[in-house]
């Protein structure tokens, strides 16, 4: 499995499962610590199912057998431990009680974990082709909606900045059209946490059709948009009380849109520069002098 933290991956993997396989997850996620200490059949008695369930629950989410899940756990606590970014005493939660500092260090910690996560696991070969493709491109589309929405006008922000033809479509009917016009010298971006959003899956499928390269940022490499998608990126999310699913997985997301737009920037390092040079007057003209008293 990728280095990364296997309570993130049953957190990634749980909205996909149901009955006794969740209730086996959910267990997991309220105590890793405890489960290191117990047996398959104990943690099936503890969550009202059975060793075989716990068995099937461990290659539901891509992890060989139970004693896989267990030495991943330990791996994880060893992590948090040695860590020189969070400790593993800060948990996710929040309560109404908690100190400001207390919240300072519980999301600080989140988003830095999530970060690490992600570039533990990230595919260099994948940003790559991203990369090269969207340097070399037409014009390129973005889709996303909701809290992804955001994230592609910022990848539009960004790559406008260095000269691609780049558009972030938030709503369908127009990221529906403008996937409809799209060709092979195309490539399509889809971001979605869950992998599964219909607004953004409906323009991105009719992309590919058109023969668009695509590429897909989301935190599930088995759901829908990544299956459909040329090219995967896979960003991790860690979360804390208000802030769930995508809302948990911005920074690292937006650590790979950089990483990605940066990358573009070289592969186009004449047009980005020249691109940078013309516009960098801009901010600056527009800033409101200020007035010193007399």
């Amino acid at each position: 499995m990728p280095s990364t933290d296997v309570t993130t991956l049953i957190r990634t993997e749980l909205p996909r499962l149901a009955g006794s396989l969740r209730k086996v997850g959910e267990l997991i996620l309220e105590d890793p610590a405890a489960v290191t200490h117990c047996s398959a059949a104990e943690l099936g008695r503890r969550t009202g199912t059975s060793q075989a369930t716990v068995t099937r629950f461990c290659r539901a989410v891509g992890l060989d057998s139970y004693q896989h899940l267990l030495i991943e756990l330990a791996q994880e606590r060893g992590r948090g431990e040695s860590s020189e970014w969070g400790s593993a005493e800060i948990g996710p939660d929040i309560s109404p009680d908690d100190s400001l500092e207390r919240v300072v260090q519980v999301v600080g910690t989140a988003d830095l974990r999530a970060i690490q996560q992600t570039i533990d696991r990230i595919d260099l070969d994948s940003v790559e082709r991203a990369a090269q493709a969207v340097a070399r491109a037409r014009r390129t589309d973005v889709y996303g909606v909701g809290g992804s929405g955001a994230v592609a006008q910022e990848t539009e922000t960004r790559l406008f900045r260095i000269g691609c033809a780049v558009r972030g479509w938030t709503e369908v009917h127009a990221a529906t059209t403008s996937a409809a016009l799209l060709t092979p010298a195309d490539v399509a971006i889809g971001i979605s946490h869950s992998g599964a959003t219909r607004e953004v899956i409906e323009p991105f499928e009719l992309a590919r059709e058109r023969g668009a390269t695509t590429v897909a940022l989301t935190a599930d490499s088995r759901s829908p948009l990544a299956r459909a998608a040329d090219i995967r990126l896979i960003s991790s999310s860690s979360e804390t009380s208000f802030r769930t699913g995508s809302i948990g997985a911005r920074h690292s997301v937006l650590m790979l849109i950089d990483c990605l737009y940066v990358r573009v920037g070289q592969l186009s390092y004449q047009r980005a520069s020249a691109s940078l040079a013309l516009t960098d007057h801009i901010a600056g003209a527009h800033a409101v002098k200020s007035r010193r008293s007399r």
